[in-house]
């Protein structure tokens, strides 16, 4: 193989329809950023993708301020132009899937074949909260004759979006969904690692909406931490890392904001030895979300195998792990993509060897691929590990790296302990052909989301959010269309 040759024909392949626009988007046009440019990176091939647009507080301002122009026209627009408007967006997205899923596979190293769902994804929710607009109601009251009273509810004003990595367009335009229902204009906060889908879906949808009603600002710490305690914007949603929610709940406190959190977790996959055998292999595996390298809040990334299945359930998953195998994201043909950076891979790495110093077994995996196509990228193999206890880190703490940790179970009520000892508490799956078994663990467990037979799957209209240090609030259901919306109450004597 001819590595440099291969790696021009990716670079051929993908630079085409990397975005042409690297500014910030507010006020309806591009804007030079004052906090300058850095670089954004392809995680499979190590190569620059070139340089995008780093907001500092001042980027942030002027943003903020072109949105809150905007508002006051916004939330009087008719919900009916509203939703219209939506599905307009909606409409591009569809129409641009695959280009859209190919710079995001680029860019933050998902593979291509999955990311084509995405965009479609997002443009799914944009309508479903579209088709929601005239569901933001208030109520009436019984006051008695001549008296009437009524809530309306009413949008917030500028509503601050920051989103994760793994999704880059499904997060950055799916979530634009609801707030804009709601008559509130957005600042959406693309993954700095991965910004340059949200680019070219500006350059795609520019001219649809007003200026200032969809407004995009890539930036890091600096910027980020303006968008949060800015005081014209009173309404902050992220979906990351609990230690960065637990940052902007801090910040957010300061002027009281109105916050949702989408965090991590350190999800349960519970397999009784009663349940079809064959079905919770594969969900044992598909739950671990190989394809993302791990990289999912919702990866059910801790087994807890019967011990009466344990061995068979085992030796069927490690033989359905060989078809993930790490591979360039931007090739239809590759199952398992790349770590979004160098410092988690890095992050990946250092908890394997943690794991080996517990005490644990490393029976698949651990180690970088050998595919010297693959050296300059950022890969590691599926990788699980037996043996483990829940007393050790690797069954304690968010790896968000491609890691399983299996632990064996007997008695039920010690495995629900075990299964609630972590601070997370996100999703669960729960594999039982026993409906008595499936009420009972679905009860137990104290998880935002659990699956009974099934693993990963979201289904748009149910709410999906976490208990404990998983978040605060819910997305994807018609109740989040609410909460870009603050109730006011009017009693009007006649």
């Amino acid at each position: 193989m001819n590595q440099p040759n291969e790696l021009a024909k990716i670079k051929a392949a993908i630079d085409p329809i990397l975005p042409q626009h690297r500014d910030l988007y507010y006020d309806g046009k591009w804007q030079k950023p004052r906090g300058g440019y850095l670089d954004t990176w392809n995680p499979a091939t190590g190569e620059s993708l070139d340089l995008c647009a780093e907001a500092n507080a001042a980027d942030v301002d002027a943003a903020v301020r072109a949105a809150h122009k905007a508002f006051r026209d916004w939330r009087r627009a008719k919900p009916l132009e509203r939703a219209a408007l939506m599905k307009k967006v909606a409409a591009v997205l569809r129409a641009n899937a695959a280009e859209l899923a190919m710079i995001d596979a680029a860019n933050c190293g998902n593979p291509v074949r999955e990311m084509l769902k995405d965009a479609v994804v997002a443009a799914i929710q944009i309508e479903f909260y579209a088709g929601l607009v005239t569901e933001a109601k208030g109520e009436t009251i019984p006051m008695g004759e001549g008296v009437v009273n009524l809530s309306v509810r009413e949008p917030y004003g500028v509503v601050g979006r920051i989103v994760a990595y793994n999704h880059p367009i499904m997060f950055t335009a799916g979530k634009m969904g609801p707030a804009l229902a709601a008559g509130n204009t957005v600042i959406m906060k693309p993954p700095y690692q991965a910004p340059l889908s949200a680019y070219r879906m500006m350059e795609l949808i520019d001219g649809i909406m007003p200026p200032g009603v969809i407004n995009i600002v890539t930036a890091g710490r600096e910027g980020s931490e303006a968008l949060v305690a800015h005081p014209l914007v009173p309404r902050i949603s992220l979906i990351g890392s609990v230690p960065t929610g637990r940052a902007i709940m801090k910040a957010g406190a300061e002027r009281l904001k109105h916050v949702s959190l989408e965090l991590g977790g350190k999800n349960a996959c519970i397999i009784y030895p009663d349940a079809d055998l064959d079905k919770a292999t594969a969900g044992a595996v598909n739950g671990m979300n190989f394809t993302w390298c791990g990289q999912s809040c919702g990866s059910t990334s801790r087994l807890f195998l019967h011990e009466a299945i344990y061995d068979r359930v085992l030796a069927g998953m490690l033989e359905a792990i060989k078809g993930y195998k790490p591979g360039i994201p931007t090739e239809m043909e590759t199952t398992m993509g790349a770590i979004i950076s160098k410092a988690q891979l890095e992050k990946i790495m250092g908890y394997i060897e943690l794991g080996k110093k517990e005490g644990a077994t490393l029976v698949c995996g651990g180690k970088s691929p050998k595919d010297p196509l693959l050296s300059k990228g950022f890969f590691v193999e599926p990788t699980v590990f037996t043996g483990v206890t829940q007393t050790m880190r690797i069954a304690n703490e968010e790896i968000f790296g491609p890691v399983l940790s299996v632990i064996k179970w007997a008695d039920e009520e010690a495995m629900f302990e075990q299964v609630n000892s972590v601070e997370y508490g996100l999703t669960a799956a729960i594999f039982t052909s026993s409906l008595a078994n499936a009420h009972r663990a679905a009860s137990r467990v104290e998880s935002g989301y659990v699956w009974v037979n099934n693993v990963s799957a979201h289904f748009l209209g149910a709410s999906f959010g976490g208990y404990k240090q998983s978040g605060v609030g819910r997305e994807e259901g018609a109740d989040e269309l609410l909460t870009y919306t603050q109730l006011k109450n009017i009693n009007i004597t006649l």
